[in-house]
């Protein structure tokens, strides 16, 4: 392999659904053991229930959620004379949305309930309500860097 130059980033296909790449996106992290078919059950599923307990648009529940959760602040740690020093650091735009992606499932594993579905369905259901674990994650990691604001004149 080449040192000289990193991989360059695969396009994604949009969803069959959507004609979303984001959502390829979500689904693509939502996958286990390489079962696209289920994972796909169990987003679309989600959106169901959501479409049937709001009445909203079923994608624009799920687009408001990730704009919720994603962060424009997080820390780094850096070595500076023997001290570490947690550095408070923008988010790119990519990082932003996988950050995002996998706070909202980590938040909807760990959630009590029934099944995936529902609990994929209540998580984006509060993150879009500024509520929930994911939303927490985000509030605390700005909180964070906030909090080491500081420390920012060591970011390079």
């Amino acid at each position: 392999m080449s040192r000289k130059k990193g991989a360059a980033p695969r396009e994604l296909e949009p969803d069959y659904r959507f004609k979303s790449r984001l959502v390829t996106n979500f689904i693509n992290c939502l996958m286990k053991q390489g079962k696209k078919g289920q994972a796909e059950q169990i987003f679309y599923g989600a959106l169901e229930i959501n479409k049937k307990k709001n009445g909203d648009p079923t994608l624009n529940t799920f687009k408001q959620a990730m704009e919720n959760v994603k962060p424009a602040l997080e820390v780094k740690s850096r070595r500076v004379g023997g001290a570490n020093y947690q550095v408070p650091i923008e988010v790119r735009s990519e990082r932003q949305i996988s950050l995002a992606i996998r706070w909202l499932q980590d938040a909807a594993r760990t959630r009590k309930g029934k099944n995936m579905r529902e609990r994929l369905a209540a998580e984006l259901l509060e993150a879009a309500a500024k509520q929930g674990a994911a939303v927490k994650k985000k509030e605390d990691t700005h909180r964070m860097a906030e909090a080491n604001k500081a420390f920012a004149h060591y970011r390079w």
